[in-house]
């Protein structure tokens, strides 16, 4: 049964803020339903001091909106080897583009197919903020596919450039939250990967003095670290 309280105040909206205020809500998460209006006062409580009653009602979650689970993918070692073998062909035609050191490992699990790219050359392939990785690794996604019922996953790392973006983003999370706790005002990042927005939420989530939310459109997706609302 969703949660309601009756509150009280000089005005409507005074009334309705100090309702919001013990729900720890916003005027968008409630129902409100006025009680009592400051303006229908009869002659004989003319006199009495002023009171406006609400009746707020937390809204129920929509079951309808509710995120569905994705079913996960689990890769026969039949669908495992086949995925393989597709990226190997790819990868060995590839190489000869690439440097020549360039060494490449492939490592088959359950869930996804992981590669990774060795080189000291190829900053190239990973791009302003892994952007040319990423479009890579959904390029190996689709080749590793290839003639297989089901969808493989490809998780591809070059030069172990993933480890090193990851302890970047922990570190920034950090000093944002400080920033935060410090200013006492909001800061927008700038757009990221969902990967790396994943990161930055994991990092943040047991801080007990700011939270992270994710506003906008791929691909300009953001978060934003605010003080908690205690």
């Amino acid at each position: 049964m969703a949660k309601s309280i009756i509150s009280e105040g000089k005005t409507t909206n005074e009334a309705i803020e100090n309702g919001l205020k013990q729900l720890k809500a916003s005027k968008k998460m409630v129902n409100i339903k006025i009680l009592e209006n400051e303006e229908k006062r009869s002659f004989f409580s003319i006199l009495s001091p002023r009171v406006v009653k609400v009746e707020l009602t937390l809204k129920e979650e929509n079951p309808e909106k509710e995120v569905k689970l994705k079913k996960e993918i689990v890769l026969s070692q039949e669908e495992q080897d086949f995925a393989a073998e597709n990226i190997i062909k790819f990868m060995e035609e590839l190489k000869n583009r690439l440097p020549e050191d360039t060494k490449y490992n492939i490592e088959k699990t359950e869930k996804y197919i992981i590669v990774k790219l060795n080189s000291k050359e190829l900053g190239f392939l990973i791009g302003y903020r892994g952007e040319t990785l990423y479009a890579m690794q959904s390029i190996l996604s689709a080749v590793a596919g290839k003639g297989i019922q089901n969808k493989v996953r490809v998780l591809l790392d070059i030069e172990g450039y993933k480890a090193k973006r990851e302890k970047t983003l922990e570190d920034l999370a950090e000093k944002v939250a400080k920033t935060v706790i410090k200013t006492k005002k909001p800061v927008k990042l700038e757009p990221m990967q969902a990967y790396e927005r994943k990161i930055i939420h994991s990092k943040l989530q047991q801080n007990s003095k700011v939270e992270t939310n994710s506003v906008g459109e791929e691909p300009y997706r953001r978060i934003i670290v605010s003080l908690k609302n205690n």
